[in-house]
């Protein structure tokens, strides 16, 4: 999923308004003993800044963090198990960095090819696609890393076909597309302004926490004050209670000048690659990018330019676990096709799906896709390859995206239900994820994710998790990419625990084993001021009205496969 706006930008608007092979699961460090040890003795979620690493895998009754209680699931019921299938996961995104220390030993070997020799060994199509494939490089070994947003690629096309003509002229067919680029271009102008607004809102943070940190720092003699110490102060001016609710905003949301530099440069780059529309880098993969039926081209460069959120996504579902390095990842005996399919910006619909159809022929067994983007014009060819996922018996597991929108009413792309061109149905084996936090209050979920009572099939994880990073680096991300992998591992366990089971069958067991929260009231999120967010019941915003259990969906797992 493309790097988001970070909640610092709803601070301007509240500031102002206010082969099989078999692992023994290893026990030489209790799951449930880490649980009690790494989980702090009391908890306060108020005023806690940052959870603990793994919190995501911790139980809630032991822990109080809502966890999807993956620690306790190994130590209590797979402790004497053996796992008995290897599950291939294919992550979809913007590329894995595969020598990473705690992937290394989990990443996909396509054993029929020899790695390097220039030659199609398994006479796939694709020439030596050892770990997986890159649908956005080109033959020569270049990569695309930023590439125009979908919306810009729409305005483009039609404002050379429609822009310079008057539509007194129009048949009736052409007068509905030209609507349609009035549409499109009014989308655009709009997200030029709201680009403009943004870059004004963060200048304004920046301005706001220097003004802020002076007075404070006059106030207290020195710099060395703590949040504690901001949350006790009484305010005797009201330049000191201004101060007071900036730092404090601050630091709840790690606000420093790193992260606003950053932001601006996201800005920039927005500027200058994802709303530009003479911006084309479309050449360096060397396709014919009008034939949406081409298959073959690209290269074996699985890490590309920028790895870092591929590598994220992959170490959620399966980093090494109990390796005595970084961190464990959701699934035992899993391993990472990496495709890569996701620039810098919006990914294309061929490359989708021919990343899907790639997954699907070449074994995965399950797909996570961590990305998304609000306008699919060519949706049937991607949905052809999500039905032949579909007719293959794989899992598609997918973020429903950062937007803070209902996509009951507003898509997120790719989506289950087919083109009417292809379909009235809908594909079967699919899971889109909302994300959760770590806070058990109002702000539960999380304020940036996607939600839909109709299309939002389950919650999982996705605020402050700790994974992989490239070059043996680990971090703390958030977003529904991280919540969709974690979803994705949990499919991988049951899958490589209790093979016998279909797709299928483990989508259901999911579905209907999560935990449920129904008294719960959450915060709806939403694009808008945060002082006028809805709240609602969290039972509202998914269609399973839950958050993915791990111990829940193996004991049902247990059961289903001795029927």
């Amino acid at each position: 999923m493309k790097k988001r706006f970070l909640i610092i930008l709803a601070f301007a608007v509240s500031l102002y308004s206010c082969s099989t092979t078999q692992q023994t699961v290893s026990d030489d460090k209790s799951p449930l003993k880490y649980q009690q040890e790494a989980a702090p003795d009391s908890v306060n979620f108020e005023t806690m800044l940052e959870p603990p690493e793994g919190w995501h895998h911790w139980d809630e009754e032991i822990t109080r963090f809502r966890g999807i209680s993956s620690d306790i699931a190994y130590h209590k019921l797979l402790a004497d198990k053996s796992p008995q299938k290897t599950v291939t996961v294919a992550v979809i995104d913007g590329g894995v960095d595969t020598d990473h220390e705690d992937l290394d030993d989990v990443i996909w070997m396509n054993e029929d090819e020899v790695p390097g020799n220039g030659k199609d060994d398994d006479n796939n199509g694709y020439v030596d696609d050892v770990h997986g494939w890159n649908f956005i490089g080109g033959a020569n070994g270049e990569n695309v890393n930023h590439d125009t947003f979908e919306l810009t690629r729409l305005y483009r096309k039609l404002k050379e076909e429609y822009g310079q003509m008057k539509s007194s002229s129009f048949t009736d067919k052409e007068k509905e597309k030209y609507l349609y680029y009035r549409e499109i271009k009014s989308d655009y102008e709009d997200k030029i302004q709201e680009l403009s607004q943004q870059y004004k809102n963060i200048e304004s943070i920046e301005q706001s926490k220097v003004q802020a940190e002076n007075i404070l720092n006059e106030h207290f003699a020195d710099s060395s004050y703590t949040y504690k110490d901001l949350q006790n102060l009484q305010p005797t001016s009201q330049d000191l209670n201004f101060a007071k609710n900036v730092m404090l905003y601050v630091m709840e949301n790690d606000i420093d000048s790193t992260l606003i530099a950053n932001q601006k440069k996201q800005i920039y780059e927005f500027a200058k690659y994802g709303y530009n529309p003479n911006f084309n880098p479309r050449d360096i993969v060397g396709d014919d990018y009008e034939n949406k039926s081409e298959r073959y081209y690209g290269n074996n460069d699985v890490a590309g330019p920028d790895p870092s959120h591929g590598t994220h996504v992959a170490g959620i579902i399966g980093a090494e676990r109990n390796n005595g390095i970084g961190v464990n990842g959701v699934a035992a005996n899993v391993r990472i096709m990496a495709i890569r399919a996701v620039p810098n910006g919006d990914e294309r619909d061929k490359d989708v799906a021919n990343a899907i159809r790639y997954a699907v022929d070449n074994g995965a067994d399950i797909i996570n896709m961590s990305f998304g983007k609000s306008y699919s014009p060519y949706k049937e060819v991607v949905d052809k390859a999500l039905a032949h996922a579909d007719k293959n018996n794989v899992l598609m597991v997918h973020g429903s995206g950062n937007g803070a929108q209902n996509t009951d009413t507003t898509a997120n792309y790719p989506t289950d239900k087919y083109s009417s061109a292809i379909s009235d149905s809908a594909a079967t084996l699919w899971l889109s994820v909302g994300a959760t936090s770590w806070k058990p209050n109002q702000e539960f979920v999380a304020n940036f994710s996607n939600y839909g009572d109709q299309t939002v099939d389950l919650f999982a994880p996705g605020v402050d998790i700790y994974s992989t990073m490239p070059d043996n680096e680990y971090k703390f991300q958030e977003g529904t990419s991280m919540a969709s992998p974690v979803v994705a591992g949990t499919a991988a366990l049951i899958m490589a625990y209790y093979p016998d089971l279909t797709a299928k069958q483990v989508r259901q067991i999911i579905i209907e084993n999560t935990t449920q929260y129904s008294s719960q009231q959450v915060t709806v999120p939403s694009e808008g001021n945060p002082q006028e967010a809805k709240q609602a019941a969290f039972a509202e915003l998914s269609v399973s009205d839950g958050v993915v259990n791990v111990y829940k969906a193996l004991q049902a797992a247990e059961q289903m496969s001795k029927k």
